[in-house]
């Protein structure tokens, strides 16, 4: 991806939006966006989306429903609920 494509996702999304990271598909987490630099990689520009160094910019789990529309989790649906079963007592009541 390039700046000019990330420019151009970023363009339909609400200005006023806050801005996270969502990191680590196998356990998702959500990080605050704290800095943008650039720098360069073996003669070509690059542009690095950091989160601060403040420990309070890992946020904590990414919300199960960013995880699945970045399809790194399919949705999740709660096991069909059972009857439950009543523990008897040693004398048989």
């Amino acid at each position: 991806m390039t700046v000019g494509d990330l420019v151009d996702l970023l363009s339909a999304c609400d200005r006023s939006a806050a801005v996270r990271l969502a990191m680590s598909p196998f356990f998702p987490m959500e990080q605050r966006l704290t800095q943008v630099v650039q720098a360069d990689d073996r003669g070509r520009p690059v542009v690095y989306l950091a989160e601060g160094p403040d420990p309070s910019s890992q946020l904590g789990p990414l919300p199960p429903e960013v995880a699945v529309l970045l399809t790194w989790q399919g949705p999740v649906q709660a096991p069909p609920r059972r009857a439950r079963r009543s523990a008897r007592r040693a004398d048989g009541h």
